[in-house]
């Protein structure tokens, strides 16, 4: 089932199997293996220099491997057959700002060899899905940072493609962009779209996502549904959350005494049974410290991603 509940197929439409990528002593991609489905969102996480970019370029036929495979609609990447059946939207805007949101559509459109009919209804199409029809003619420099986003994706979705790659589609939006384009990503995998997905922000990978891949130092280090993430990470453990005043030195030291740690001032420890916070909150009081607040909650995918990389989506 996908995040919305439709079903996906069965069908493969996207496939990396044992991918390796080095850069002299890097190795960037350690043994990827990754399966896309249609109608199926993934979600790719990972820190910053954790091969995201490497493997996602891998997908596009852009890098060549050392060892392993990519394949798009069972075509090797790169290939004539898999450029065509690939939409890549990365993360740079890539329209032209003198032209307008049609003009941009038809120039991009000829370059996917799309003429005639065909190209008026692929840029009918697309100025439909963005919610452009009604700035078609405006010129893209003059257009909000949310309407500029939303062509940069309609750019890459002329020649309908059966693969789609958004590289943190929603950087530098406002909210109300960035829940349009939730809608137009989703109107896209419930079309039976396979979608890849890479994001600095959780929420839309919670969101979005029907699974989730998360990728360090080259590897993929965990794969799953958010539940399964968070049942396979944490068990049935629940988390204390304690915030205190004073110094944070003294308030890690204590944390890690009770192989807890700190950010931004909140101890988070993980725990079988909600009486074990007592204990916890009484020793706390012995070293001096000042409880400001104290929550109980189930893990979550921040939760996870912070236990298996050490860091915070966003670092």
């Amino acid at each position: 089932m996908t995040a919305s509940g439709q079903k996906t197929t069965t069908e493969t439409a996207l496939e990396v199997d044992g991918l390796v990528k080095r850069f002299g002593d890097l190795t960037a991609v350690d043994g990827v293996s990754l399966t896309v489905r249609a109608g199926e969102c993934l979600g790719l996480l990972g820190p910053n220099g954790a091969g995201k970019s490497t493997l996602i370029r891998s997908m596009v036929g852009r890098v060549i491997e050392d060892s392993g495979r990519v394949t798009v609609m069972g075509r090797a990447a790169g290939s004539t057959e898999a450029r065509m059946a690939l939409g890549w939207v990365p993360q740079e805007l890539s329209i032209y700002p003198r032209i307008s949101c049609r003009e941009n559509l038809g120039s991009f459109g000829r370059y996917y060899g799309l003429k005639g009919q065909e190209l008026k209804d692929a840029i009918a199409w697309c100025l439909h899905w963005a919610a452009l029809e009604d700035k078609q003619d405006e010129v893209a420099r003059n257009l909000s940072g949310g309407m500029k986003r939303r062509l940069n994706m309609a750019a890459g979705m002329l020649h309908r493609p059966k693969v789609v790659l958004f590289d943190e589609p929603t950087v530098g939006v406002d909210p109300q962009s960035r829940n349009r384009i939730f809608e137009m990503i989703e109107a896209l995998r419930d079309a039976g779209t396979a979608i890849v997905y890479t994001t600095h922000y959780m929420e839309e990978a919670e969101r979005l996502c029907d699974r989730i891949a998360i990728i360090d130092h080259g590897r993929i280090i965990a794969e799953g549904t958010k539940e399964e993430l968070v049942e396979g990470t944490f068990g049935r453990l629940s988390q204390v959350l304690a915030r205190f005043a004073g110094e944070t030195d003294a308030i890690e030291a204590w944390a890690k005494r009770h192989g807890g740690r700190v950010t931004k001032e909140t101890a988070e420890f993980t725990i079988e049974q909600a009486g074990e916070i007592a204990p916890l909150l009484d020793d706390a009081a012995k070293a001096g410290l000042e409880l400001v607040d104290v929550s109980l909650r189930r893990p979550n995918l921040e939760s996870v991603f912070l236990h298996l990389t050490g860091r915070e989506l966003r670092d």
